[in-house]
């Protein structure tokens, strides 16, 4: 019998030794970097802009409520996901979950179909942020100053990203700083001396619904809370260069979706009972309705300052997209699932990153910018699956979860939801079903094309991921461990003295 004292949880590279893998990352990455980059990600600021004029002129003013529905459905993601991570803080998030959980071909389709959603966030973003960077230089917005200014933000993310994870924590919590003021703020200070309708105004359906149930108007503007809650699992993505990651990691998701839905309520709301032609939005008479909101509220001096925090925001935002994707492909080629995968997976021995698989998350989106510039119509079509991808990528890893907890499995990270993490898990993919449903509902213009756009984008990544699986076989090349959940906890149990050895 061994009667020396043994630790509560593993040392870092300990852990990752258990896992299968050689420590090769500078855990230089603290609690507030890993949430910084989390939460730029997830960008309440970004996002808000982006939604409010259509989520108010589907759903009226109520549409604010899908905010708080939304967080509450994936905070109960983030959950299942802390208790994986806590096990497995691990580089690539989705992928390495989905394998340890289920198997070397789930796990393909299901970072298969997220990678294409990523790659496809960061191009959509650095479209959205060349408005914001063109309206502070003063430069007219053309598709040829649109293009310019995408590529410069992502050749920017990409210099940032080569010096270092310190360099892209740093960046991440500028960004966080200039999301909480250009969100949290700004919604406060609307709230509190720019208010020009009553709080009641939440209740009202101004009309949306005609004559008919509000009911089917409300469902039809869930997007006001669905394009704004992913991002929080890109905390796990560089699990490797955060010290303490499997108790750091479930905190910094857990505080991204916390810190998200605050700040996208204060923000929405401020908005709202601050825009003086809040009927006419609603109505849909006005496309852009924020910068019209910002110019009567700030003036031209206030207007300008959010702008700049708004690009400091976007800029953060791309970073952190890039470092996630890469990080993903490092993940997806460190164990010989993707074609050059000896390439991919190298990392710089100076600062220590994944170069090459940084060099990939910024030249695919700059490409889809080239596509967008020759025919802007396709803006949509490439970017209308991406959500839906997000989302069921995460149901196929709270799948997996569930399906090992009805085979036996125990988390054994430091994160434990112990006996509420069946009930926790099986919540969340109704949620996650759910979510997916009202994502994948065709549109009813009459335009099949654009109806369907959503479910023919997401068709086109399932096919090609298929047909690259079957062909290629890079499950049969890889012999990288899988399905092996219960065996991993066994043995961390036994390490940690949770389970006696005689």
């Amino acid at each position: 019998m061994n009667d020396t004292p043994k630790p509560a949880h593993l040392a870092d590279e300990e852990h990752l030794a258990v896992l299968g893998y050689e420590g090769k990352f500078d855990r230089s990455m603290s609690l507030w970097a890993n949430f910084a980059l989390g939460f730029t990600y997830l960008s309440p600021l970004v996002g808000v802009y982006s939604l409010l004029a259509i989520a108010l002129s589907t759903g009226g003013p109520p549409s604010i409520w899908w905010i708080v529905i939304v967080a509450c459905g994936q905070l109960l993601v983030s959950l299942v996901f802390g208790e994986i991570v806590s096990q497995f803080p691990i580089h690539g998030g989705i992928y390495p979950w989905a394998r340890r959980l289920w198997g070397r071909r789930y796990a393909w389709m299901a970072a298969w179909v997220y990678i294409w959603a990523m790659i496809v966030t960061i191009t959509s973003v650095a479209e959205f942020g060349a408005g914001f960077v063109t309206s502070l230089l003063g430069i007219e917005l053309t598709p040829l100053s649109t293009l310019i200014t995408a590529l410069g933000l992502l050749l920017l993310a990409l210099a940032i990203n080569f010096t270092g994870t310190k360099s892209l924590a740093r960046i991440a919590r500028l960004g966080l700083f200039a999301e909480l003021i250009g969100v949290i703020g700004l919604g406060l200070y609307l709230l509190l001396f720019q208010r020009v309708h009553d709080f009641s105004v939440f209740f009202d359906t101004m009309g949306t619904a005609g004559d008919g149930s509000y009911l089917p108007v409300f469902m039809a503007s869930a997007l006001a809370g669905l394009f704004l809650f992913y991002g929080f699992e890109a905390c796990g993505d560089v699990a490797e260069e955060v010290a303490d990651p499997a108790r750091r990691i479930p905190r910094a998701m857990i505080m991204t979706i916390l810190v998200g839905a605050v700040s996208a309520l204060f923000s929405f709301g401020g908005y709202v009972l601050a825009a003086p032609n809040l009927e006419d939005i609603v109505a849909g008479k006005v496309a852009d309705p924020i910068p019209a909101i910002l110019e009567a509220t700030l003036g031209t001096v206030g207007a300008k300052a959010f702008l700049v925090i708004a690009v400091l925001a976007f800029i953060s935002c791309v970073l952190s997209l890039q470092a996630a994707a890469s990080r993903l492909l490092y993940s997806f080629a460190r164990d010989g699932m993707l074609p050059g995968y000896k390439w991919l997976s190298q990392v710089s021995p100076r600062t220590k990153v994944p170069n090459n698989a940084l060099i990939v998350a910024c030249t695919v989106p700059a490409l889809i910018c080239v596509l967008i510039f020759v025919n802007d119509g396709i803006l949509v079509a490439v970017t209308s699956f991406a959500i839906l991808g997000i989302y069921l990528s995460f149901q196929m890893v709270v799948l997996a979860s569930l399906k090992q907890r009805l085979q036996g499995w125990k988390p054994a990270g430091p994160f434990n939801l112990r006996t509420a993490g069946f009930v926790i898990n099986v919540l969340a993919l109704a949620y996650g079903i759910f979510a997916m449903v009202l994502l994948a509902t065709p549109g009813s213009s009459g335009d099949f094309f654009a109806d369907h756009i959503v479910l023919i984008g997401l068709g086109v990544v399932l096919v090609t991921g298929f047909a690259y699986l079957f062909i290629a076989r890079p499950d049969v090349k890889s012999d990288a461990p899988q399905g092996d959940a219960k065996v991993v906890a066994d043995e961390i149990r036994r390490r940690t003295g949770q389970i006696s050895v005689r």
